[in-house]
């Protein structure tokens, strides 16, 4: 049997969390609400499954194919609006592809054709809400007046739907909330590296740990660097691809 019940989260998600009837819970969400429920959980000895926020990083080595990094690393941020816990909203590129892979990136995403998620031609539709159009569009603005530079996109577009365009922002800092915090939007920051050690060292620095991936030619490149990354899933050559025949999850707040 299964047993669906709508509602918000503060009465319907409250009522089901605190039931004794409730043995197990499992939740997908924002890291705040996670905490919650397991303070909830906790006093009652409840079993849950916690799959949080994310601020996934994609990392480009000095070998990797721009053929292929270009527009797996533009649809593992822009796939789904960038409303993906797995997004991979930050993007490091070694300094010799930097520009090569970036310009192409920005190229990719402004011939996202946007439009109603039910027409043939659209490629990408809008944000679910109203709400979460203005918090994307504030963290946009945010980035941009702590000085990163926009490389395209930024903008609501007017029609009756919560678009925002697809977004690329460079110039960043790692202390930015763009860079530090879950957007859950089209909104992709872009960072040059010129070494493994500093690489991981960024891609590490955030409280997040759910997905990253490692694009490259050289597989010994990946088996190294793969267990120094943070994350419960790293893809290799591509981005938020799942297979449910295996496990899936997070380290950190993830």
């Amino acid at each position: 049997v299964v047993n669906i019940v709508s509602g918000f989260g503060e009465t319907v998600g409250a009522a089901l969390v605190e039931h004794p009837g409730v043995d197990k819970i499992a939740f997908t969400g924002s890291t705040e609400i996670g905490q919650l429920i397991a303070s909830i959980a906790a006093p009652a000895l409840k079993r849950y499954t916690l799959e949080l926020g994310g601020k996934s990083a994609m990392v480009v080595l000095a070998d990797a194919d721009p053929e292929t990094c270009i527009p797996g690393t533009a649809m593992g941020i822009f796939g789904n609006h960038g409303q993906n816990c797995c997004a991979g909203s930050r993007l490091y590129v070694h300094r010799d592809l930097f520009d090569t892979i970036v310009p192409g990136v920005v190229d990719f995403a402004r011939n996202i054709k946007l439009g109603a998620a039910l027409e043939p031609a659209t490629e990408m539709g809008p944000l679910v809400s109203r709400g979460q159009q203005e918090r994307v569009l504030g963290y946009i603005e945010s980035g941009v007046n702590d000085g990163a530079e926009l490389l395209t996109g930024g903008h609501a577009v007017q029609s009756t739907g919560a678009y925002v365009e697809p977004t690329v922002l460079g110039n960043v800092r790692r202390d930015m909330k763009v860079v530090q915090e879950e957007i859950f939007g089209p909104v992709l920051v872009v960072t040059p590296f010129d070494d493994l050690d500093d690489v991981v060292e960024q891609a590490n620095a955030t409280k997040y740990g759910l997905g990253a991936s490692i694009w490259t030619r050289d597989v010994q490149q990946v088996h190294r660097l793969i267990p120094r990354l943070k994350a419960g899933t790293v893809w290799v050559n591509t981005h938020n691809v799942l297979d449910l025949a295996v496990p899936f999850g997070g380290v950190k707040h993830s």
